[in-house]
């Protein structure tokens, strides 16, 4: 799953991560960023465009830049490198749209198999954590590293 991506850049406390997505758009510039939440080693992963403003992620902006499968494997090896850094850490994501949702769970859908070798899934339905379904239709989402 993460064999074809974009070089990554790393801040000094592992928690931002930026990346240029290259397409028919030209040069995106990609930020993905895991921010602390109030509960103790649960993280938000934030993802989208950098805003040339405020160089902050813009999870809203549509980029179609023809290589979503890439952009998405890049996202996958940060999650890697985190739970590398943080190895307590689980990792809670959501799209911004519900479309985007489903592009995510599409992508964990289809390699769902790769991931569980390392990774715990879980999926939120009507407010309750279960066991990642293909099946199933998912508000956000949540991973943990295994132990080795």
């Amino acid at each position: 799953m993460i064999d074809d991506r974009y070089h990554i850049e790393v801040d000094e406390k592992n928690t931002v991560y930026e990346f240029v997505s290259i397409g028919s758009k030209g040069y995106i510039h990609k930020i993905v960023k895991y921010s602390e939440t109030n509960l103790k080693n649960l993280y938000n992963l934030g993802f989208g465009d950098r805003d040339q403003d405020t160089n902050e992620v813009d999870d809203l902006v549509v980029t179609n830049n023809g290589d979503s499968q890439k952009v998405l494997s890049t996202v996958a090896a940060t999650v890697y490198h985190f739970t590398d850094k943080y190895p307590d850490a689980s990792i809670i994501a959501a799209g911004s749209t519900k479309a985007r949702t489903r592009l995510y769970q599409m992508g964990i859908s289809n390699n769902l198999e790769a991931i569980e070798k390392d990774f715990t899934v879980f999926g939120l339905k009507a407010k309750k954590w279960e066991p990642f379904n293909k099946r199933t239709n998912y508000e956000a989402f949540l991973v943990k590293r295994k132990k080795t």
